[in-house]
């Protein structure tokens, strides 16, 4: 584990201490997902099944959350649960949130930011989730933009996400990106994806098609001392991907509805979330489970030859 003054209010489950202390793959997993994203018991259900199908592509699972003011890097099952069964009653954690909520003794579920850190701390180098949030719109009369993508300019770990939230402005997300030096990978595509939709219209970066490339440049990268995060952008499977054009026309509902309530901040990602499950009938929500456990798939793939390069390179001729 990195020396790192934070470590002291880590708790690390065994399996991770093992994995991590054994040079074996683990996939950081966030948890506002859990708390904030899905309803009870289908929020419980995909956090038991993202672990394992980690489990199952051969790496560790390590959902992170703040417990009685702790930083959990991996969590029991009835800790799962708990968060699960109190869904929004939990904080929703970002980088500002850490220290109060520690400092407290509260509970916190990480946003991808909050994950990044903590994940970061203990030494792990790849985590998944389902987007990750970004420039908002109508930012300029706002100015709202989401805390993951400063965290992304500076933490050291590849997030595998479905690309940017559908109801963000992609466009402005990713020329924020560019300007902070993150690289986008689209991960067999050439555009990135748009969270329920395959495709945002919008080009990656890069195109990989492999785990073992991700890896070889996230290895690169850190090896060069090249601060920062690696975007691993992975569509939404086929046969759950909802048209861009359909998904665009609830957004736009939804988000006339928020302004209309006067919903801003941390709750706005949920309302919409919710409204477009409502408009859909169920459809966006069973897309975002479905892209999560795809996403976890892939993170645990790259996890698994990231592990090999750096032992690999650790091992004495």
């Amino acid at each position: 584990m990195p020396d790192n003054p934070g470590n002291r209010y880590l708790d690390i489950h065994t399996d991770v201490r093992d994995a991590l202390g054994g040079g074996r793959p683990v996939v950081a997993l966030e948890s506002t997902i859990i708390c904030h994203g899905m309803p009870y018991p289908r929020n419980l259900e995909t956090a038991m099944q993202v672990e394992t199908i980690v489990r199952e592509a051969g790496a560790t699972p390590a959902t992170i959350a703040i417990i009685d003011g702790r930083l959990k890097v991996g969590l029991a099952d009835t800790q799962l649960e708990y968060l699960a069964c109190n869904g929004q009653k939990i904080a929703k954690a970002s980088r500002r949130d850490i220290p109060l909520l520690v400092s407290r003794g509260e509970h916190g579920a990480t946003t991808v930011a909050a994950t990044m850190i903590i994940a970061a701390m203990a030494g792990i180098r790849v985590m998944a989730t389902g987007g990750i949030g970004g420039v908002h719109r109508g930012v300029e009369q706002t100015m709202d933009i989401s805390a993951d993508l400063e965290e992304l300019s500076r933490t050291n770990i590849a997030v595998v996400c479905a690309g940017i939230k559908s109801v963000l402005d992609i466009g402005r997300t990713l020329e924020y990106l560019e300007t902070v030096g993150v690289p986008v990978f689209g991960y067999q595509t050439d555009t990135v994806p748009a969270f329920y939709a395959r495709s945002s219209g919008f080009p990656v970066d890069y195109r990989l098609d492999d785990p073992a490339q991700i890896a070889a440049a996230l290895h690169a990268k850190y090896g060069l001392g090249i601060d920062g995060a690696v975007l691993v952008t992975n569509p939404v499977p086929a046969e759950h991907a909802i048209d861009r054009e359909e998904i665009e026309r609830f957004i736009e509902e939804a988000i006339t509805d928020m302004n209309r309530r006067g919903i801003t901040g941390k709750d706005t990602t949920p309302f919409l979330l919710a409204r477009i499950a409502d408009r859909t009938e169920g459809r966006s929500l069973n897309a975002n489970i479905e892209l999560v456990l795809n996403n976890a798939r892939l993170a645990a793939n790259i996890a698994n030859e990231y592990s090999h390069l750096a032992t690999t390179e650790n091992r004495p001729n």
